[in-house]
């Protein structure tokens, strides 16, 4: 069975994010002393006195705004109310209640979940400031500082009393990460994918705010997808919320088993685009370069062709590159991200057997003689791979300093027009002998 989930819900500004860190043990959430920060839904997997849950963070509850930011927020919001076991309600100690503290909470008493109402930013207890909270109607209020880690004990010890009785499955999902630049179609993608309304999705560039985990299960195999923020160039990063986001989609490419770069195909790969999946190159990580918005182009029957021959010079450093082009619009084509993700899943875990190794390798040798220098020859005297994702080969040599960059590529053409590694980077590792014994 899945964790219990805990959701914290509340009006905006009243310390949520803090309370999640603080519970996650790292900051996840961006946490800013102005409302609106948190826009999705984020997860983390904790544990408290041996229980494990996942909790989710939202953004602030306004009920009766009519912005359409905050509409999307409420309505994310919503959505993690329909889906927690547990509910946390925070309020503002310090300001009190408001009006919009009594609409949120009619709208938990609707959902007939359990709530535990907690009374945050109490620096100094008092069972005084506690006192008109007793008015919403959601039974005993918990006063704590989130910000000083005062009182999230009892909060969670309250929590996990209505978690349901189930047994932990170790999370052994398939993760995705989803990045590109602001507004490609990130999130239209994961929602199609999901086939809900997962994250906000707006026309206005940057509407995603932090990486969000959502796991699923297709056709019986368990995967967490990990929407990001759109990753703009640094001299264009100047607001600190956004700063911190493009940090959090670099963390999500460095936790993810397969990456997709979504382009705007009306753009074109662009030097951005090519900063980006050049990054994940360097994190070894596999990847799918997903041109989206492919309904909006004027196609032919060469129009593939050329968009390939393009992607090939701009992404010649890393010529095993995977792609396919789909709308998250419509659909089109969406079912094969994911089959791709599998593929090159599979390829940067595939293991060649050493025997076999030795010999494709001693065969490229003797088909084209090894370089030399000063009248010394390079020799390779064993060859294994030694990791996986990506996969990694150690060649064991009489002088490292003889094995020229041309001839280490060379030898990586050998190994991938035997075994087939698209999709993912191929590391090769050379040790002197003398480094080896």
């Amino acid at each position: 069975m899945a964790n219990p989930l805990i959701a914290i819900v509340g009006r905006p500004n009243v310390g949520k994010s803090t309370f999640f860190n603080k519970v996650a043990g790292r900051k996840i959430s961006i946490t800013e002393n102005r409302p609106g920060v948190t826009r999705d839904r984020i997860y983390a997997s904790c544990e408290w006195r041996g229980r494990p849950f996942t909790l989710i963070d939202t953004g602030g509850l306004e009920v009766k705004s009519e912005d359409t930011m905050w509409q999307h927020i409420a309505k994310q919001a919503e959505i993690a109310i329909e889906t927690a076991d547990v509910i946390l309600f925070f309020t503002d100690g310090k300001e009190g209640l408001t009006a919009s503290d009594y609409d949120v909470a009619t709208i938990l008493r609707h959902s007939r979940k359990p709530v535990v109402l907690v009374v945050n930013k109490i620096d100094e207890y008092s069972q005084d400031k506690l006192f008109e909270f007793y008015s919403l109607g959601l039974g005993d209020p918990f006063g704590v500082s989130s910000e000083h880690s005062r009182g999230i004990g009892d909060v969670l010890d309250c929590a996990v009393e209505h978690f349901p009785k189930s047994e932990q499955e170790e999370d052994e999902s398939l993760k995705i990460a989803v990045v590109g630049k602001p507004n490609a179609g990130k999130s239209s993608l994961v929602n199609k994918i999901l086939g809900s309304e997962r994250s906000i999705v707006t026309p206005i560039a940057g509407t995603t705010r932090d990486a969000i985990d959502t796991p699923f299960v297709r056709d019986g195999k368990k995967y967490t997808i990990i929407d990001t923020a759109g990753i703009r160039r640094k001299r264009s990063v100047e607001d600190n919320v956004e700063y911190y986001s493009v940090l959090r989609a670099f963390d999500a490419i460095r936790r993810a088993d397969v990456v997709v770069l979504v382009v705007d195909a009306g753009e074109g790969l662009t030097e951005q685009d090519v900063r980006i999946i050049g990054g994940v190159h360097e994190e070894g990580k596999p990847s799918v370069v997903v041109m989206n918005k492919w309904d909006t182009i004027e196609k032919d029957t060469h129009t593939v062709q050329k968009f390939e021959e393009k992607l090939k010079e701009d992404l010649k450093f890393m010529d095993y590159y995977k792609s396919v082009y789909i709308s998250a619009k419509t659909g089109q084509r969406t079912e094969k991200v994911i089959e791709l993700c599998d593929a090159v899943h599979e390829h940067a875990k595939f293991r060649i057997p050493t025997g076999a190794l030795n010999d494709l390798l001693s065969d490229a040798m003797r088909i084209s003689e090894p370089p030399s220098y000063l009248g010394r020859r390079l020799k390779l005297f064993y060859a294994s791979e030694v990791a996986v994702c990506p996969p990694t080969f150690a060649l064991v040599v009489n002088d490292e300093n003889l094995l020229h960059f041309s001839y280490k590529r060379y030898l990586e053409n050998v190994i991938r027009e035997a075994y087939d590694f698209s999709g993912t980077p191929v590391r090769i590792l050379v040790r002197n002998r003398k480094d080896d014994e």
